[in-house]
């Protein structure tokens, strides 16, 4: 089983409460996902993240073919960490670790997924050939949305 990375960095021109209120809210997901996903939320929300917290979403990864995605916070630690990790989806392992630090005027957020996919060396072709270049595009349109919202 390969284990793939994927981080980004980026400077936020916000306080860290007003970010740690958007990231933290994962009905706020939608928008700073690229419509093509068809990604939404279909799992009741509370007001807060805690650990524990089951999270249900429908995606379409690919044209006709819509899943369940359903991930559990495990780590929270407000305003500065929080961890989801996939228990059912597309990903034989999913871990995405969100950091946020005061930086200045701003904060730093930092995105670090681990992940691997299913299916063996078939998956580690599709990772190769399709699904990385599908996450650094769903990566890339989030970095630019963020500029644009923060």
């Amino acid at each position: 089983m390969a284990l793939y990375r994927l981080k980004r960095i980026q400077y936020l021109n916000s306080d860290i409460k007003t970010c740690w209120n958007f990231f933290s809210d994962p009905g706020k997901l939608a928008e700073i996902t690229r419509a093509w996903l068809g990604f939404r939320v279909v799992s009741d929300l509370p007001g807060n993240m805690f650990p524990g917290l089951i999270i249900e979403y429908k995606i379409t990864p690919f044209a006709f073919f819509e899943t369940s995605w359903v991930t559990e916070i495990t780590h929270v630690s407000e305003p500065f960490f929080f961890v989801d990790e996939q228990r059912l989806g597309p990903y034989k392992f999913w871990h995405h670790k969100h950091f946020f630090e005061e930086s200045g005027d701003g904060v730093i957020m930092t995105d670090e997924v681990h992940y691997s996919m299913p299916f063996g060396i078939i998956g580690d072709i599709l990772n190769r050939f399709v699904v990385r270049k599908r996450l650094e595009n769903i990566f890339n349109y989030r970095f630019e949305t963020l500029k644009k919202l923060f």
